[in-house]
């Protein structure tokens, strides 16, 4: 899939508009496994994150399927939200349909991408997947935004981020992107040094969240500021906002988002043993 979306050339004329829907047989239990394990995810639920893999892969097989009036690589994810409708039943077969939304240019001048995703048990929506992607930055200004200031709140704690890390959740999640993997393969996509996934970045902050509360987390949104460089430390501050949290590495804010968990006494549907 990777060789394919280096190789996709951008499709004209284009309506900017494309879907497709896939089928997925079962959540692999050992997968489910090795992710938990991988971001300390207590038990064996499936945890909000581990969804977005699976949306992932639907939202690049359906750009691979699909006219679309840009390039794969170059892609910059910048927001993402995630949402548990219903139980996620790993045995349970999901249709996934994804369709590709270009909304109108910002008055800088940028150009995103929205990739939504839908995943249906049936007749009933399981969990549903919403990311945004630019592709061409605006202009800059003497009246842009200035940059966030530094959170405010609870201390939650933090993580060193692997120099291999990039690596092994490439492995995991399936996203070989060269700018997560070696120093020399981000170069090569121009970049100065390789990053981690921004999904990695929420998985960690995700299962943070889950061990403060003791409660799963339902649904997330998150904005993607700023990269993590591999061999990063990061810390997470949990806001005054009701589920309002931020991801800081170094002075800078790399994540902040807001996340809603279970109530007490709910629970996820646990996996049965093979």
């Amino acid at each position: 899939m990777l060789l394919r979306a280096l190789l996709k050339r951008p499709a004209r004329p284009s309506t900017g508009q494309a879907g497709a829907t896939w089928r997925l047989d079962r959540i692999d239990s050992g997968h489910l496994r090795r992710y938990n394990a991988a971001f300390g995810f207590k038990g064996d639920a499936v945890p909000l994150t581990f969804l977005y893999l699976l949306a992932q892969r639907a939202q690049l097989a359906t750009m691979l399927a699909c006219p679309i009036p840009f390039r794969i690589p170059g892609l910059i994810h910048v927001e993402n939200r995630l949402a548990m409708h219903g139980p996620v039943v790993p045995d349970a077969p999901l249709a996934v349909t994804t369709a590709l939304q270009l909304p109108p240019p910002a008055p800088n001048g940028a150009l995103h991408a929205v990739l939504e995703t839908r995943a249906f048990d049936g007749e009933r929506l399981a969990f549903s997947c919403d990311s945004t992607y630019l592709i061409r930055r605006g202009s800059r200004s003497g009246r842009d935004a200035p940059p966030p200031a530094a959170p405010h709140g609870n201390a939650l704690g933090g993580w060193t981020v692997a120099h291999d890390a990039g690596r092994r959740y490439a492995a995991l999640s399936g996203d070989w992107n060269p700018i997560h993997l070696w120093p020399w393969s981000a170069r090569l996509m121009g970049m100065r040094a390789p990053i981690i996934h921004g999904a990695h970045t929420l998985a960690k902050a995700c299962s943070l969240l889950q061990t403060a509360s003791g409660r799963e987390i339902t649904s997330v949104w998150c904005r993607f500021r700023q990269p993590v460089p591999l061999g990063a430390s990061v810390a997470l501050f949990q806001s005054d906002t009701e589920g309002g949290f931020a991801a800081v590495c170094g002075d800078r804010i790399v994540i902040e988002g807001r996340c809603v968990v279970l109530p007490d006494g709910r629970t996820s549907p646990r996996l049965q043993p093979s």
